[in-house]
Formats: C-alpha cells, structure tokens, sequence
C-alpha cells in the first residue's frame, strides 16, 4: 500500500492538509516580491545629459522648451529629444537666448546625467547611470536573474529529492534572506548582480519546494484547485509589490523590506511537515508514519492499524524492480525525441513553454514601457491573474486542456498584435489591450502545467517536465532584452510576444486532448497518443509497440500524423 491509499483515509484535502497548504502558499508571495521587484529596483526614469554651463550637484531636469531644442537633438520622428547626446555648441547666454545663430558643432556624447525625479526617487539604474550606451547592464541583470532561477530548479530540486523537502526549503529561505539584504547594501553592479541571480535560484528553492511538499500531500481530486490557488498567491505578492514601491521610493530599502517578510517563515520549522510521500519513498517508514498520525488526529480520522503495517517501502520496492534487469537503461529526455510522434509532441510542448513564459514576464516586466501610472499598470497587470486562473478553475475539467491552452494564447496574441493599430493619442486602449493580453498567457501559463504533465509519459515525466521548465526559463531570460525594444518603438515588445503567442496557440492544436484519458505509462503509449493511423496499420499496432519498448529501432512502423 502507498501514499495514494493512505490519502483514502485522511481526505483528499481535510483540515490538516489545508492549514499546511494555506501556510506553505505564503512564501509565494516573498518570491513574488523578489521575481517582480526588478521593475522598481532597475526602473529606468527620463534623463538628459548634464549640459556644459549646468552645475551637477544642483541641475534640475526640467528645462524651458527652447532650451531643450537648442541642446539636444531631435528623434528620427522629431517628437523627443535624443538625450544621450546635446549639441557641441558654445552654451554662452546670447546663444541659450537664441540672440546668436545656432553654432553647434555635431553633437558631444553625455560625462553625466540628470533624471527626472517625479516617478522615482532613485534606482540602480539612476546610481549606476545604466542609461544609453550602459542600458544593457540593467537588462542583463533581470536576466541573469532569470538564469539563478533555472539554476535553482536545476539544484534544488535535486537536493529536495535527495535530502527532503524541508531541509532544502530552509537552506534556501535562509540563502535568499541573507542575500536579499545584501542585494540592497551592494556597494556596486557586480555585487548587486550576483546577488539577485542567487536570490533568483533560491525562489525554486522556496517556491517549488513548498509547492511540491503542499501538493504531495493532497488527493487526486483537489490537486486541480490547489494547484491553480497557489499561484494565486503569486500574484498576491505581484500587486503587494506594487504597494511596497508606493511608499518606499528608495530602492535600496525597497530590496531590504522586500527581503525581510521572508524572516517570518522561519518559524515553519516547527509548524510544517517533510513530506510523508519522499518520507516513504526513501524508506523512512516511521517518520512517515508520525506525519500521517498526526494528520489523521487533526482531521478527526482514524486510521486502521493495518494500514500502517502494510505501507509500502517504496525504495525498497524501486531497488527490486532494478535488479530485475540490471542491463535496462533508465528513460531520459531524449527517449522523447528518438520517436517522430512524441518528439513531434514534445517539441511543441517546449515551444509552448517558452513562448508562455517569455510573453508572462515580457508583459510583467513592460509595464514602465506602457505609459500612464506605472505603479497602477503594475497593480492591474497582477490583478487580472486572479481572473485568469480563477477562469482555469471552472473551465479545465469541462472545456479541456488543449482548448484551453489554445484558446488563451490565440486571445492573448490577438490583444497584443492589436495595439499596433492603435492611435498614439488613446493609449489607455493600449494598456487595456496589454493588460488583457496578460490576462490570457497567464490563463494559458497556469493550463501547460496540467497538459505537460498528462502528455508524458510516466517513465519519463519528471524529466520532460524538467526540460520543459528549463525552455521556459530560456524565454524569461530572454524577456529583458525584449523590453529594451520598447525604447525604440513602445509597441514593439508587445507586438513580438503577441506574435509568438499567436504561432504558440495555432501549433498547439496540433497536440492531442488528455482530458478524461488514462495517464499515459510507457514510452509506447507516448508514441501512440495521438497517432492518426489508416486502418491497415491497425494490425500491426501490436508489433510496432514491442519494437518500441525494446528499442530496436528509432523509425516505428507506423505512418505519424
């Protein structure tokens, strides 16, 4: 007897589990701060270069009209000014007083900048002067943010597998706090850098961990709700943010107080369990059955005692099966790429993932880029997630994942691609566009989860999982670069990422519905899900599978879709 047949006693969610869940969903939120808060901490407000006959210290950045157009250049458009260069003219009184004819000499390259202090207070990016030629450092460290984050799922979740669930939590809580704090003391951009990719990888550390011990101690019924809710809690701590940089307008002591409510789950380890399901599967019988005790005692349930003798020892039960035959080779991801229709499959599930997670933090990250109020665009772009997914909640088990995962990126790329056509003067209708367009990918983010899993199969899951995860991060590395685009042409981030959301929607009606099919088990059945065959073949599906599982040949038989 396993885990699953213990949940039949317990309750697929009875008290016990959901006071656990309940506090194992609010580091979410502190890992929300951390993912989310590189738009304040490296926001990028107007400059203009500190003009020759300006004194540094006590420069303002208004200036009358007039001046600006005799010191900087226009655009291309001729709308702004080009403020990373100013004319290379004698500044004297008759000349800024237009008394003189305009003697410039081509242009002169900025020494120092002046920012406009209305929206910010300050950022790295205004103390670091990450602006014009130097503008790709601040983008380089969203991204190698993004980098600590595929990192972090990369070694955390192996030491999560090894060590336990609850150990690796904590070494990862603590990491973040300690370097958290330094992120806002960094005496520098190396410093500064380095420490939020390793904050970054502790959000796997934290956030996946938990979610992983949350869900394994749920039942078969209720791991759709509290799947979707805790990523509810995300976007919780995504408009929380938004509050925090409202009244902190410093952005070192915005990194600081950001870091410090992750100080309160300290106090999880007395409260929070390690997981009975890994308990059980490293052959920690007794551990696991106090954990199961004590939830049977608070969901008022009484657990036979010949349940408890009969649990299996589930390492012992895996070493069994590998001395069976010791010469077969463990599944890996590239038994999902050796065979035409599953690589067909998995190739699109990874296209899908990249695409979602790029456009996800594209859209999170491009709302200084939007105009109007930043702060309440970033407040919007998180709320509309609660929609989002609460819409998954009553429409994946009755529409069908595919529709679903369809449907929502083919909404979002349509929304997006739209404010291409939208006059300059409207942009209200702009942000109302993005902002649905985010409402859709994030609809479409939650439902890959669920898809992905139902289309591999179980010998290989945890590994297509895995690579699928990685595409993702590779899009969320990718995604700060894209919004430097948004400095050329504002529209622009938001036109690409509908333009892939749009290709992501239509390719995925290429993958087959899982919904209401059996789980999938062999690299043979992942093979033949969703095959179209001729009747012909019909007969020799028998001979094509057991090539197959024998792994003789990489060409089945049969004819692939």
């Amino acid at each position: 007897m396993g885990y699953d047949e213990v949940i039949g006693y317990l309750g697929d969610f009875g008290r016990y589990q959901k006071q656990i869940y309940f506090l194992l969903c609010l580091p979410a939120i502190s890992c929300a701060f951390h993912k989310l808060a590189g738009v304040f901490l490296l926001a990028k407000p107007d400059f203009r270069c500190v003009l020759p006959f300006e004194h540094e210290q006590n420069v303002s950045y208004e200036l009358p009209a007039h001046i600006w157009k005799l010191s900087y250049p226009p655009t291309e458009l001729g709308d702004k000014f080009q403020t990373c260069e100013y004319y290379n003219a004698n500044y004297t009184f008759d000349y800024l007083n237009g008394s003189t004819p305009n003697s410039a000499n081509g242009t002169a390259q900025c020494s120092a900048y002046v920012y406009d202090k209305s929206q910010y207070e300050n950022s790295a990016v205004t103390e670091w002067n990450m602006v014009c030629h130097r503008s790709l450092l601040a983008a380089t460290s969203d991204s190698l943010f993004m980098v600590g984050v595929l990192l972090g799922s990369i070694i955390f979740g192996q030491l999560s597998d090894k060590y336990g669930r609850k150990p690796i939590f904590f070494a990862s809580l603590v990491i973040q706090v300690i370097f958290g704090i330094l992120a806002g003391i960094a005496p520098e951009y190396f410093t500064y850098t380095i420490s939020r990719m390793i904050i970054g990888a502790t959000t796997s550390g934290v956030f996946l961990v938990a979610y992983v011990i949350a869900m394994e101690m749920v039942g078969p019924s209720r791991r759709l709700f509290a799947g979707v809710a805790c990523q509810m809690f995300f976007s919780v701590g995504f408009m929380l943010t938004a509050g925090f940089a409202y009244f902190i307008h410093d952005w070192r002591w915005l990194q600081i107080a950001l870091t410090l409510p992750g100080l309160a789950f300290m106090c999880y380890h007395w409260i929070i369990p390690e997981s009975a399901r890994w308990l059980l599967s490293k052959g920690r019988k007794s551990e696991a059955v106090v954990v199961i005790q004590k939830a049977a005692k608070v969901n008022g349930v009484v657990i036979p005692s010949e349940v408890y003798d009969n649990l299996i020892d589930e390492e012992e039960e895996k070493k069994k099966q590998e001395t069976k035959d010791p010469n077969e080779k463990a599944p890996n991801v590239f038994d999902l790429l050796k065979y035409p229709n599953l690589r067909r499959k998995t190739l699109l599930i990874f296209f899908d993932w990249f695409v979602n997670s790029g456009t996800y933090y594209g859209l999170s990250w491009n709302t200084n880029n939007l105009g109007g109020n930043v702060l309440l665009n970033f407040m919007i772009s998180g709320a509309v997630e609660i929609p989002g997914y609460t819409f998954l909640l009553f429409t994946l088990n009755r529409w069908g994942r595919r529709t679903i995962l369809c449907g929502c990126m083919l909404a979002a790329g349509v929304a997006l691609l739209l404010t291409v056509i939208v006059p300059a003067d409207t942009n209200w209708l702009i942000i109302a566009l993005a902002m649905f367009g985010k409402l859709a990918i994030t609809a479409a983010y939650g439902t890959i989860y669920i898809f992905s899993a139902e289309q591999f199969p179980t010998v290989v899951r945890n590994v297509g999982l895995g690579a699928s995860s990685m595409m993702a991060r590779v899009g969320g590395i990718l995604a700060p670069y894209l919004n430097l685009l948004g400095q050329i042409w504002r529209p622009l981030p938001l036109i690409i990422c509908g333009a892939l959301a749009f290709t992501g929607g239509l390719l995925s009606l290429l993958l087959p519905e899982t919904h209401n099919k059996p789980m999938l088990e062999t690299i043979a059945d992942g093979e033949m899900f969703g095959k179209k065959q001729r009747k012909c073949d019909v007969a020799e599906n028998g001979e094509e599978l057991a090539v197959i599982m024998a792994g003789k040949n990489g060409k089945p038989n049969g004819e692939a879709a």
